[in-house]
């Protein structure tokens, strides 16, 4: 009998080892030993179970040789087989864990064929969610061993998005099931053995600038490099008080409140618009908002122009926060262009949805949105979010710099709300108020539990 030496897993690695989700999120900082507990948890399936099929995914090669397949084989030594030609270690009881890259999109067609059990996606958040779902259709087959999926993941990165929605966050859309998803946090401070060998890792950590600080060390998932809004606040503690935070509870719109629509039309892409209720004060709330895609199905919806109007139309007519008053409509300036055909602006007319035209200035209307999601002496900002707003809340967060253009935003990211709420402000601008810093507040198969520790085979 031959004995393999795995090591001691911390709590948050035997937490992983023993969850059973069919979706699970194992990280949320660096140094959280998340490769360690990738490689053990492969490994004792495919010592424990026949036949199965193991995946594990990094998006480069030379990621995938030092992180797993080296230091796999010196763990197995000779109870296992690893074939270089085919990258794949062949076990005694027939698994086999296959090493696969997608350094681009392109390499994921070469995997199309392939079905597994088990896929593991190592730094899940450098695939987008285009690539994280053609992965996931490998993970099928008619075996009785039930599929699963195991992510780790860090903050930031091109895929932050799906997995803080998926994960963290827990919006889930209609075919997603809440039960299958679980998020298992692990900081640099749960893996003693890191911090036993290499206790000057955590003080380079300490040492980042604050957005990477609070992201690497503290795993948080609101705040990365590059982060453009990075006054917005998201804090369910003052929802009723309404200080130190953008996102509050609904409530009724007084009648003799002005409401402004602004609206973002997005040529193949996501459009938005946003309903603003503007009190005494001039303090804005952002009260409703309608969101889609106009060319990829949303939530099963394709949004052509007249049914974008038609239902702007019918909410104005039917929502009580809205009928009856005359509302200001503000728009991007390119729906009267008329390049591309008919000028998106006729198909509002036949709804009697009207605009005018937005002032399209970037960087002046960029400070306008600072100014007014500024914080004065009493922590009140000029712009509240209800929290029934979904897409402004979502996407804010993740909105990041121009690398070319410094004050401006990059329109790479999902910036369809944020151009809506730039027409806004620039409608009304205003001064900026005195910001001050606010800190936010049976036998089950995938259960590895008593397995981890004096492994025989």
């Amino acid at each position: 009998m031959k004995t393999l030496t795995l090591g001691v897993p911390s709590e948050r690695q035997m937490a992983f080892l023993s969850d059973s989700h069919r979706y699970v999120a194992f990280g949320g900082a660096r140094g959280g030993g998340k490769s360690w507990a990738v490689r053990i948890k492969a490994v004792l399936l495919a010592f424990y179970y026949k036949g199965i099929r193991i995946m594990i995914v990094r998006r480069t090669y030379p990621e995938l040789r030092a992180n797993h397949i080296e230091p796999l084989k010196l763990l197995l030594g000779d109870t296992a087989v690893y074939k270089e030609s085919t990258k794949e270690i062949t076990f005694p009881t027939g698994s086999v864990i296959m090493f696969r890259h997608c350094a681009n999109s392109s390499d994921i067609d070469k995997y199309q064929g392939t079905e597994v059990d088990v896929l593991f996606l190592d730094e899940a958040t450098q695939l987008t969610e285009e690539e994280y779902e053609r992965f996931k259709a490998c993970v099928r087959g008619v075996n009785p061993f039930p599929k699963r999926i195991y992510l780790t993941c860090n903050p930031g990165g091109v895929g932050h998005g799906f997995v803080k929605r998926l994960f963290v966050d827990r919006r889930f859309r209609e075919s997603e099931n809440p039960e299958d998803y679980v998020f298992i946090k692990s900081l640099v401070t749960d893996n003693h053995a890191l911090m036993e060998s290499d206790p000057e890792y955590i003080k380079q950590l300490e040492s980042l600038p604050p957005k990477l600080k609070k992201a690497w060390l503290h795993g948080d998932w609101d705040i990365f490099e590059g982060q453009f809004f990075e006054e917005f606040r998201d804090d369910p503690d003052h929802y009723e008080d309404r200080k130190h935070t953008h996102v509050i509870a609904p409530f009724e719109i007084p009648y003799d409140w002005k409401i402004v629509r602004s609206f973002d039309f997005g040529f193949r892409k996501p459009f938005s618009c946003d309903w603003w209720a503007i009190d005494y004060e001039g303090r804005a709330y952002l009260i409703l908002q309608l969101y889609g895609c106009t060319d990829i199905p949303n939530d099963g919806v394709k949004w052509h122009p007249d049914k974008i109007f038609s239902e702007i139309r019918r909410l104005e007519t039917e929502h009580r926060w809205l009928k009856g008053k005359c509302i200001e409509g503000v728009a991007d300036p390119s729906i009267w262009d008329a390049s591309r055909g008919e000028a998106i602006i006729e198909a509002a007319d036949r709804h009697f949805v009207y605009f005018s035209r937005g002032d399209n200035k970037r960087i002046p209307g960029w400070m306008q949105c600072h100014y007014r999601m500024g914080f004065d002496g009493e922590g009140k900002p000029m712009v509240y979010f209800f929290n029934t707003c979904k897409a402004a809340i979502r996407t804010i967060p993740l909105l990041e710099f121009s690398d070319t253009v410094p004050e401006d935003l990059d329109t790479e990211g999902e910036d369809h709300f944020a151009d809506s709420f730039r027409y806004f402000c620039m409608s009304r601008p205003i001064t900026p108020k005195i910001s001050r810093e606010i800190k936010p507040s049976g036998d089950d198969p995938l259960d590895q539990r008593t397995r981890y520790k004096g492994f025989s085979y």
